[in-house]
């Protein structure tokens, strides 16, 4: 079904959520509070009473009741609502028959090809269950893991939720992802099913994948079932695979009698990867119950979106541009959690590169009518450095809110985008500015630790607030909060969707699979900067070593007198571009496997309000030169082991990289060199192995001195 017929527009505002959630507490809690930072403060100090009233509020349904909120408050570890029992998949579908009567359709999707689709719930509700009764049909039961290969698209949403329904864990790889970085992904988890893709459109260029899906065929042992998205037509040349179409097509009595399995509040729901500097990405399991609840805070809450049937948000349509390798991704489709319309685009957002068009995915805005329009950062500024007017690509009036994230926005495309929406007449927004909806988080706990809303005053360049229920601070190096300093990002209390475990991260001496809350990796990645018990009691202070370490999120962090945060980039050597993380250890793998490379380092440095900068330093074997052939192998390697996202500003070459005695690079005191602290800082010569090559990059930090801007330095 298809329609160029958005619902129509509202001529007042809408209530904001968060107002509408405090009166909700007055109502039934008898809590009042003055403002925003008391009830903040409430959120993080008085956990259960917190929880529970999210729970409450979103009518969050179980057969069995939960026998605590926050059983046990460790870090890692919580157990969060033991007893209860949930499902994503049901959460999702119980708002079909409401929305559906209502005339508001699940998903509206188009591609660059023009193909427009519009899933109405109730068909959504009879796909998933054909889906799920067929890999219920293969064999697949709850735990085993269904990998995706594809791109954002109506059935990668479909088999999610047909995946979820079941029981099983769902884990997707973006197409634009080259073999070996899907496998080193998919390798870990050891799937039982595919579901994948022929090919994808980008950029205006047809990209095969049918010889990526071979490669994953023959490197993945466990592998016992495909299902293929046929896209480009060409899928009938894959052996021993299963149409989708044919897959998802069964309309019966068996699919309208289909009920996603009830499960435990801490079940696996999907398995996600965030890379450290060594070893293989970090495949990060989440559950259910704790998706779901901060899920509904973010969206429902902070984000303002609210379900497209209910009279105060009406019409609500939400669209994040996303790829199915970003986080972002799993937000987008968590809009069906409330039973919102989910807006999505698969395509390049800035056109081709023979007519780049960044007026693209405005347009697809206007026609579908969308509310809240979502992008990473560096989305809005290639769209004012590109001169785009936005009133002219179509009625933009329904839009009431501009979601980023991804990177620091900076405070000049900010201000752009308000006096481009100011030329924008009617709508939802009253006269009112448009609101811009900041916010940073990650795909380490699928949510956002600082975020936004709606009626607190808003300063370009800066976030609102921190969310609700996210205990978070900037510390000194001594491990003190700071207000008004740049410190350590830490969360002091647990999240529900944090982590569950790595999986395959077990502690010595135990079955390698699934993993555990005590592994060492996970450990390693977040709580072992602080001593256990350093800043855990609730409201602040110090408690008992046994409630664990604070979660430290590897970011700058600045929180202002009045609550509003800013974030400088990251404090550790991870690689963020556009939004996607990736592990070095993964760019290196790709970079030295060239015959002309010994040794590679590389270093992401962010800065507010500028793009990022990201220079490579290769050191070469003897008679080797890096011309320009040279460079584009080497650019070459990470489009295709990585994506083309990982290509570096720079590629210099050096003699040496820095190493310690150990042999480990020096990725992080060179990336503090870089961004302005003096050498002796940053690194210790004594555990160098070879301290002699520091010189030249001191050198190099000094010529390169111009790119940083000022409040860079000493951080």
């Amino acid at each position: 079904m298809e329609t160029n017929h958005p619902a129509a527009p509202r001529s007042a505002p809408f209530i904001p959520q968060l107002r509408l959630y405090r009166a909700w507490l007055e109502r039934h809690r008898g809590l009042a509070f003055d403002d925003y930072g008391a009830l903040w403060r409430w959120s993080v100090t008085d956990l259960d009473a917190f929880w529970q009233s999210v729970w409450d509020y979103f009518g969050i349904e179980s057969p069995t009741p939960h026998t605590a909120v926050l059983a046990r408050n460790t870090m890692p570890g919580a157990e969060w609502f033991p007893g209860a029992q949930v499902n994503y998949a049901r959460q999702a579908l119980r708002h079909a028959d409401a929305a559906h009567a209502a005339g508001q359709p699940a998903v509206i999707s188009r591609n660059e090809r023009g193909e427009h689709r519009e899933i109405a719930w109730p068909e959504l509700r009879r796909q998933v269950a054909a889906l799920a009764l067929h890999l219920r049909a293969q064999g697949v039961r709850p735990g085993d893991r269904v990998a995706a290969y594809l791109p954002n698209i109506p059935e990668a949403m479909v088999a999610l939720l047909a995946t979820a329904s079941l029981g099983a864990i769902w884990s997707v790889c973006a197409p634009d992802m080259g073999t070996a970085a899907v496998l080193d992904r998919f390798r870990q988890i050891e799937p039982k099913v595919l579901i994948a893709v022929d090919g994808v459109t980008y950029g205006g260029r047809d990209l095969d994948r049918r010889n990526v899906l071979a490669e994953l065929r023959g490197a993945l042992p466990t592998l016992q079932h495909m299902v293929v998205v046929d896209q480009l037509g060409t899928a009938k040349t894959i052996a021993n695979y299963v149409d989708y179409t044919a897959a998802s097509a069964q309309n019966d009595a068996e699919t309208d009698a289909f009920e996603p399995l009830w499960l435990p509040f801490d079940h696996p729901l999907w398995i996600v990867y965030s890379s450290g500097t060594t070893g293989l990405p970090k495949p990060i399991v989440h559950g259910h119950g704790g998706m779901v609840l901060v899920a509904l805070l973010l969206k429902g809450l902070h984000n303002d979106i609210g379900p497209s049937h209910e009279p105060n948000s009406f019409g609500e349509r939400y669209h994040w541009y996303s790829s199915t390798g970003w986080v972002m991704w799993n937000a987008q489709v968590s809009g069906l959690l409330s039973g919102t319309t989910c807006v999505i685009y698969d395509g390049n957002p800035g056109g081709s590169k023979e007519r780049p068009d960044w007026g693209t995915l405005w347009r697809f805005a206007a026609e579908t009518g969308v509310t809240f329009f979502g992008a990473g950062a560096a989305f809005y500024a290639n769209c004012m450095k590109a001169g785009l007017d936005l009133a002219a690509c179509g009625d933009l009036s329904r839009i009431r809110a501009l979601g980023t994230t991804g990177s620091p926005l900076s405070p000049e495309v900010q201000e752009w985008g308000t006096a481009q929406f100011a030329r924008i007449a009617g709508g939802p927004r009253g006269g009112e500015p448009i609101w811009w909806d900041n916010i940073s988080g990650g795909t380490d706990f699928c949510g956002a630790f600082i975020g936004g809303d709606r009626e607190l005053p808003q300063v370009p360049g800066e976030m609102q607030c921190r969310m609700l229920g996210a205990a978070v601070e900037a510390w000194d190096a001594q491990g003190r909060p700071v207000v008004g300093e740049v410190g350590e990002l830490v969360c002091t209390q647990p999240i529900p969707s944090m982590p569950l475990y790595f999986w395959g991260d077990a502690p010595e001496g135990m079955a390698p699979l699934p993993g555990h809350p005590g592994g060492p990796r996970y450990l390693a990645s977040y709580f072992d900067m602080y001593p256990p018990g350093h800043g855990r009691r609730p409201g602040g202070g110090d408690g008992p070593a046994s409630l664990g370490a604070v979660w430290r999120h590897g970011d700058w962090l600045r929180i202002g007198e009045e609550g509003r945060c800013v974030i400088y980039g990251r404090s550790d050597a991870t690689i963020n571009r556009h939004g996607l993380r990736m592990g070095t250890s993964e760019l290196y793998r790709a970079v030295e496997a060239l015959p002309e490379v010994l040794d590679s380092l590389v270093v992401d440095l962010e800065y507010l309000g500028r793009e990022s900068y990201m220079p490579l330093f290769v050191a070469l074997r003897e008679g080797a030169m890096l011309d320009g052939p040279l460079r584009e192998r080497i650019a070459g390697a990470i489009r295709t082991a990585l994506s083309p996202r990982f290509v570096p500003d720079e590629i210099v070459q050096v003699a040496e990289v820095p190493r310690t005695l150990t042999g480990k690079k020096q990725e992080l005191p060179i990336k503090k060199l870089l961004l302005g602290q003096p050498l002796e800082k940053v690194v210790n010569r004594d555990a160098m192995a070879n301290p002699g090559c520091l010189a030249w990059y001191e050198a190099f930090a000094q010529a390169h001195a111009a790119r940083r801007p000022a409040d860079a330095a000493g951080r």
